[in-house]
């Protein structure tokens, strides 16, 4: 009898579980995968006037080739991004505060002169982005260096100047910026 009633509730305890466990498998809460095909999603189309945005990032960079032009570097820092970063001629300068206080700034001393010519600028926007290429003639009225035994002299070169932009809070501001030049002499 023992035998018979411990087989018993082994064909009972096996069924009873299986219930159990379905039951409380069922009680689940059902959960679906949404792809973002299927899900809608609110748009808000905003008209961009992008003649005025490439218009914007024009004077933008007017006012960086004028600060080299006027031998100064102030208002300058505000025209770039805190993170931005410098390429000259083959060179990493790093952050525009770094190619200011280690390079452009201290370089800007040395002038008599520094003159933009033949200067030609094409912008894409592609918002927040935008991207220019720079292409210009400039020409460095070197002061003398007793120290260093060196003349005065006019030094002239073809230079190309790639940018790119982001529009944060409504300003321009550059974030990466890359020139290079050559020797240029127009015979």
């Amino acid at each position: 009898m023992k035998k018979t009633t411990r087989i018993l509730k082994q064909f009972l305890f096996l069924p009873l579980s299986l219930s159990l466990v379905l039951g409380v498998y069922s009680c689940k809460e059902e959960t679906k995968e949404t792809s973002a095909d299927s899900m809608p999603i609110e748009t808000e189309t905003v008209e961009v006037d992008v003649e005025a945005e490439k218009d914007e990032v024009i004077a933008h960079m007017k006012k960086y080739k004028d600060a080299f032009q006027n031998l100064s570097t102030d208002g300058t820092m505000e025209l770039f991004s805190e993170d931005s970063q410098v390429f000259e001629s083959g060179g990493t300068e790093g952050t525009y505060a770094n190619y200011i206080e280690h390079h452009i700034g201290p370089e800007l001393s040395h002038f008599n002169s520094f003159t933009f010519s033949d200067y030609t600028i094409e912008v894409q926007v592609d918002l927040p982005y935008a991207f220019t290429t720079e292409t210009y003639i400039y020409t460095l009225d070197l002061k003398p260096n007793k120290e260093k035994n060196r003349k005065a002299q006019i030094i002239s070169k073809k230079g190309v100047a790639t940018s790119v932009l982001k529009k944060v809070d409504g300003s321009w501001k550059i974030l990466k910026t890359h020139s290079s030049s050559r020797d240029y002499n127009p015979n």
